[in-house]
């Protein structure tokens, strides 16, 4: 008789914003669907597929919110996406300090408000330095905010003294409206650090406003035609917390093989190291250097995080046939690389999405599962036979939701704990857990 080996490795291949809606000019189908992948569909002809949501059906989440719920996280210890793109950028942030996303753009003051011109923007680098100079540094009631450049003309501000998180943002994402007033929350509408925070914030952009408005670039580049940079807009503000990390959470020790600030900043929050891989002209190849990495990683580590993000930037491109495209490149990339993972009995393989992107239309995200797929020895095998967001509803696991992917993956990897066993003081998710030995007295 020969006994299976058992997976003891995870490789979590997440194909950001892979999810969509039907379109005419693809048949009415999304994407994923109209897309030839026969990778993707080997893998889940081969494994047990699902639907996942990392929150609740309908509700749209951003990446870096999604990532937090598929990784079990609860969504009182986000500490926002300011604070996380901040860690990701290598800002230093003490524990009180608040982070908060800020880009520039062609604003127009009108009676009714301050309005973001729908028009592209495009500044040479000395241009954006000397606008963005403007910014720097600034206090007012015992708050001193710096702005730090990430990268084009977009930024963080950082925000010292007795300050609050819980501020609204005045970015309105898209062109053509207007900016949203900075107010605290409603639940902290009596706050005085999140009224004065608010207050300060005000003051802040319209320095910024003014001081933009008459610059003599913006001055040179309306005399050539050109939109001018006239103004800051903020969003998502936060501050640090302390989370247990993701060992201490699942027993796992964990990897994020990835590129961009803000899954830098996210493994760095939840104690996963971060593998950085560049972004290159080509998704497929980009994805196959990833895989090829993770695999060289295992000896190291037992939970893997490979992420790509083209799939979300093509649906925020709004072209469907664009995404297709992009789909198909990476399941080219997939068919290079991930035989031997799939011929490793000890690895676990999971591919999914954090949450769908649509390609048309005015939202960002959507609130549509996204397809899931576990494969690897012992694996429930289902009828499901293509990689899609249609056939994977009919798949063996059902429809996963947050947290319980994680727990999926525990159980598979022979790793979760028998509920009402405690063989540490804290209720472990994970078996054995890091228990201490036992002494005679």
């Amino acid at each position: 008789m020969v006994l299976s080996k058992k997976c003891r490795k995870c490789v979590l291949i997440l194909l950001d914003g892979l999810g969509d809606r039907s379109y005419a000019e693809l048949n009415h189908q999304t994407p994923l669907e109209a897309a030839h992948t026969p990778t993707l569909d080997a893998l889940a002809a081969a494994g047990a597929n699902g639907l996942y949501h990392a929150g609740r059906p309908g509700l749209p989440l951003p990446g870096e919110n999604a990532h937090f719920a598929m990784f079990g996280y609860r969504p009182s210890e986000f500490p926002g996406r300011g604070a996380i793109e901040a860690l990701g950028a290598g800002i230093s942030m003490g524990a009180d300090d608040v982070a908060v996303i800020a880009r520039f753009g062609h604003l127009v003051e009108k009676s009714d408000g301050l309005f973001l011109e729908s028009v592209p923007l495009s500044v040479s680098e000395a241009e954006a330095k000397e606008l963005m100079s403007v910014a720097g540094g600034f206090e007012k009631d015992g708050i001193a905010i710096r702005f730090h450049r990430v990268q084009g003309l977009s930024g963080i501000l950082t925000l010292k003294g007795v300050v609050s998180p819980y501020i609204t943002d005045s970015d309105p994402i898209l062109g053509g409206r207007h900016l949203s007033a900075v107010k605290p929350w409603a639940a902290f509408a009596r706050h005085p650090s999140a009224i004065r925070t608010a207050a300060v914030i005000r003051t802040y952009l319209t320095h910024v406003f003014q001081k933009l408005k008459n610059h003599p670039i913006n001055r040179a580049r309306q005399k050539a035609d050109k939109p001018p940079v006239t103004g800051m807009m903020t969003q998502r503000a936060g501050r640090l917390k302390t989370v247990p990390f993701f060992r201490e959470r699942y027993g796992l020790s964990g990897i994020c093989v990835a590129s961009g600030i803000i899954y830098r900043g996210l493994s760095a929050y939840i104690g996963l190291d971060f593998h950085p891989m560049a972004d290159t002209h080509d998704p497929g190849a980009d994805l196959a250097a990833r895989i090829d990495a993770a695999r060289d990683l295992l000896g190291q580590y037992e939970f893997i995080h490979v992420h790509t993000q083209t799939p979300d930037k093509a649906g925020h491109a709004k072209d469907p046939v664009a995404k297709k495209a992009v789909i198909e490149s990476l399941d080219r990339g997939l068919e290079t690389a991930i035989a031997p993972l799939m011929a490793d009995p000890e690895v676990l393989i999971v591919v999914t999405a954090d949450h769908s992107t649509p390609s048309s239309g005015p939202l960002m995200h959507s609130g549509e599962p996204v397809p899931l797929a576990f494969h690897g020895d012992g694996i429930r095998r289902d009828r499901v036979a293509h990689f899609n967001e249609i056939e994977a509803g009919a798949g063996a696991l059902g429809h996963l939701r947050g947290k319980e992917l994680m727990l999926m993956i525990l159980n598979h990897l022979d790793r979760i704990k028998l509920r009402g066993l405690m063989d540490t003081p804290s209720d472990q998710l994970y078996w054995p857990g890091d228990y201490e030995h036992f002494r005679l007295s």
